[in-house]
């Protein structure tokens, strides 16, 4: 059993990873109430604080950050920043501080999604930090120390969350979180590091 920090449990996509979670100790972290521990992203740290909270631990799940969705046009820097702050340089600094905390053979599961490989209107910035993370843990895994390992999980619209994305996603095809679930077992429990575990119909 590892010790796992689940961080976005208690969202739709964080309910999805913890169906794969089932047979280690999850730790959950997140901005809201009903967390053990309350971590901003954005903010590096509090991202410190967490981990020394925590103590000793094998992985870090993510399944939050925040996007802001409008056109080229209309997209303001401030909605920029907040993406780029929160999903991509907040998992960065995920990994950069969670070095100094994690135990050997670790490993860190990040979250992008579908919409870097098959984009849709207004969500820009949601794709460009998608594909960011994406590249990062396939180059960063050549320098990451003790064996910890790095993957991303890049699904698209789960059947959970249809209804709240599905008229914005026309065409695409939702799958169960349980199986979105299943590509986070894969990059906790097995030896792959460096992958971007895509998960599409």
């Amino acid at each position: 059993m590892k010790t796992v920090i689940l961080i976005g449990a208690n969202g739709t996509m964080g309910k999805a990873a913890l169906t794969g979670l089932g047979k280690h100790k999850v730790i959950t972290a997140g901005r809201s109430k009903g967390y053990d521990f309350n971590v901003d992203l954005t903010d590096e740290n509090s991202i410190a604080e967490l981990y020394k909270a925590v103590g000793e631990f094998d992985a870090v799940v993510n399944t939050a950050g925040m996007c802001k969705y409008a056109n080229l046009k209309d997209m303001t820097t401030e909605q920029w920043s907040t993406t780029v702050n929160s999903k991509m340089m907040g998992q960065i600094n995920l990994v950069k501080i969670g070095l100094d905390y994690i135990k050997d053979n670790g490993s860190f599961t990040l979250i992008t999604g579908i919409l870097n490989k098959k984009p849709i209107p207004t969500a820009i910035a949601d794709a460009t930090t998608s594909g960011a993370i994406d590249t990062f843990v396939q180059c960063v895994a050549h320098e990451l120390p003790r064996g910890i390992r790095i993957n991303s999980v890049n699904p698209t619209v789960l059947e959970e969350a249809w209804e709240v994305y599905g008229e914005m996603m026309p065409g695409f095809q939702p799958v169960p979180g349980a199986l979105v679930g299943k590509a986070f077992e894969r990059s906790v429990d097995g030896f792959i590091t460096g992958q971007v575990l895509v998960v599409d119909a």
